[in-house]
């Protein structure tokens, strides 16, 4: 292991647990004191994915998305390669957007305030009437403007190629009636693999393909969204490859 990837691979690893409590205060002072909207607080976040990447020495870049409207909500749906596409889109999606959250998360102290204040959104993942419940909540604040970003794999991959989407994150998108965008993300895998902990420096391409509108499927059909959205996300990584 060269000695360049162990100093910045053990930088990230050090700073961002520090970063990240540093982010999540600046964000409760910013809309609790200053009265920054959730909009306005994005700017802790993005800044957050930034410095991570400059510290492990990735290199971002963004292609398409142009026919998208800022004006309107979207669920971004992404591939799942690495820890490290949580910074790149975090720091490099230039759309105003929120996480889908674990409802645990938001108990962290400091950190589960900050999400919940920059309005991210828990959904409980157990299988209960709670989680159908947090889901049709979910779906209504993304109805009602709030775009998200959803890795439809459900877990990263562990050599980098493509998983079969879930059927069950289409229910979000047939709910809301909202647009879904596909996102191809190149480069995270060979930076951070599933299961290493020492980043190496690296290119990353984050590739934003056409919205699928999802207003004429039905529940039902959510199988047939997925391998529809699989599809459009496995045309932009070949297109990069």
């Amino acid at each position: 292991m060269g000695i360049s990837r162990l100093f910045r691979g053990g930088s990230v690893l050090l700073v961002a647990p520090i970063l990240t409590l540093l982010t999540s205060v600046a964000g409760l002072i910013g809309t609790a004191v200053f009265r920054m909207s959730a909009t306005q607080a994005q700017c802790f976040p993005r800044l957050w994915g930034r410095i991570i990447l400059w510290l492990s020495g990735a290199r971002v870049m963004v292609r398409g998305g142009s026919s998208l409207s800022h004006g309107r909500p979207y669920i971004f749906a992404a591939n799942h390669q690495s820890q490290f596409d949580i910074f790149a889109l975090q720091g490099y999606l230039d759309f105003d957007f929120r996480w889908l959250a674990k409802q645990e998360l938001f108990k962290v102290p400091v950190f589960g305030a900050a999400m919940r204040r920059v309005g991210y959104i828990p959904v409980d993942r157990s299988h209960s009437r709670a989680a159908v419940h947090s889901l049709d909540e979910a779906a209504r604040r993304i109805a009602d403007g709030t775009s998200v970003v959803i890795f439809p794999e459900g877990t990263r991959s562990p050599d980098g190629a493509l998983l079969p989407f879930k059927s069950g994150a289409m229910v979000l998108a047939i709910k809301s009636g909202v647009p879904l965008v596909p996102v191809a993300i190149h480069g995270t895998h060979a930076i951070l693999p599933k299961g290493q902990l020492l980043a190496r420096s690296g290119r990353i391409m984050i590739s934003i393909g056409e919205p699928i509108e999802t207003r004429g499927y039905r529940l039902k059909e959510k199988g047939d969204l997925a391998l529809h959205l699989q599809e459009a996300v496995a045309a932009l990584l070949a297109a990069v490859e």
